[in-house]
This record gives C-alpha cells, sequence and structure tokens, in this order.
C-alpha cells in the first residue's frame, strides 16, 4: 500500500476543505493511504511515498507553505510532490506554457486583461509567472509532478484587517465562492498517476 501525505495550511479554512477534497479524491484508490494534516503537525515526511502540498496565496504562496518546502526540502526533493494554490485572481495572458512543473489551471480562474498588452498593477501582480515563480524558488531541488491553481473563496470578515486592505486595493477581489469542485476533483484524479 502506498501512503501519501496531503499537508496543507489556510487562512480562514477554504484551503483546509479544498485539501479535504483532493485528499478523498486520491484515497478512492484501495491501494493508497492518504494522511491529511495540518502543517504544523507534521515533522517527518520519510514515511510517505508521496506528498501534496497546499496553501493559499496571500502576499504570494502563504507563508507556512514557503517555511514547509524549505525545511523538508532535502526529503521532498527524492518523492514525488505536487503543489497547490487557491487563489482568487489569475490574469490571462499569452499561451504558452514556460513552467519547468506541469501546471493545472482551473477553467474558470483566468480572467481576461481589460487591455490585452497594458496590464494594470493588478492583472499584473495576477500573472501566473509572479505566483508560480515564488512557489519553485522556495525549495528549488523539489520538482514537482504538478502545480495546480485553484479558485479561493474570499469572506471579508474572516480576514485579518491588512489582509482584507491587500485583498482590495491590490487584487481588487469580490467576496464568494469561487472553487470549482468539479475541477479540484478532476486535478486530484489526474495526479494519481502522477504521484504513484
Amino acid at each position: 500500500m502506498k501512503r501519501v501525505l496531503v499537508v496543507y495550511s489556510t487562512n480562514a479554512g477554504s484551503t483546509e476543505e479544498v485539501a479535504s477534497a483532493v485528499a478523498d479524491e486520491l484515497g478512492r484508490d484501495a491501494q493508497v493511504q492518504v494522511d491529511l494534516r495540518r502543517m504544523a503537525e507534521v515533522s517527518d515526511l520519510e514515511s510517505y511515498d508521496a506528498v501534496v502540498v497546499g496553501a493559499p496565496m496571500i502576499l504570494g504562496w502563504q507563508r507556512p507553505a514557503v517555511q514547509f518546502v524549505k525545511m523538508h526540502q532535502r526529503v521532498l526533493a527524492n518523492k514525488p510532490v505536487a503543489y497547490f494554490c487557491t487563489l482568487l485572481s489569475l490574469t490571462q495572458t499569452a499561451p504558452g506554457n514556460t513552467s519547468p512543473a506541469p501546471l493545472f489551471i482551473d477553467p474558470q480562474l483566468p480572467k481576461a486583461p481589460r487591455h490585452v498588452g497594458r496590464l494594470s498593477i493588478k492583472e499584473r501582480y495576477a500573472t501566473l509567472p509572479n505566483y508560480l515563480g515564488p512557489m519553485l524558488k522556495a525549495a528549488p531541488a523539489v520538482h514537482p509532478v504538478s502545480v495546480a491553481f485553484l479558485g479561493g473563496k474570499l469572506e471579508l470578515f474572516r480576514l485579518k484587517w491588512w489582509q482584507m486592505l491587500f485583498v482590495m486595493v491590490v487584487i481588487g477581489a469580490q467576496p464568494g465562492d469561487y472553487r470549482n469542485w468539479p475541477g479540484i476533483t478532476q486535478w486530484a484524479a489526474e495526479l494519481r498517476s502522477c504521484l504513484l
């Protein structure tokens, strides 16, 4: 039996729900045992055959995720690993994937810029390279088999004041649930063959 760890950090609980859905889908295989844990609960990864690391985008990939992959870089570099993030905004840019990692982008997430070829500050901030680059640089020895960009959920009352200000001013996101559950399940189902 293969052991897979789905490890996550969350800000207001919605990324935890996404991680749980990913774990459920991976666990549909009778030959797979899936553990779902918060990052703070995990200190040893040696007993796992594969690891999925997820966190929201809050001023970049949430700090606990960056710290987790840095701390466990040596072990993660020798296992199949996947990353995912939940976010509210992704600017649709010219086609062409120059990513060193295979990507899964929720098809409901990208939004066309107002003026093609002239991105606003908000649109430039929400581009794939701006999000992906720091995720991969956090632990350069780790080469994810997949990186997923998934819609998140925004409830302003759950945010700290500075997070609320950032979301409203820089991102310009509107409150709501943007999680695409069929897309999340699709990614997790596709991920099974990459991890095992």
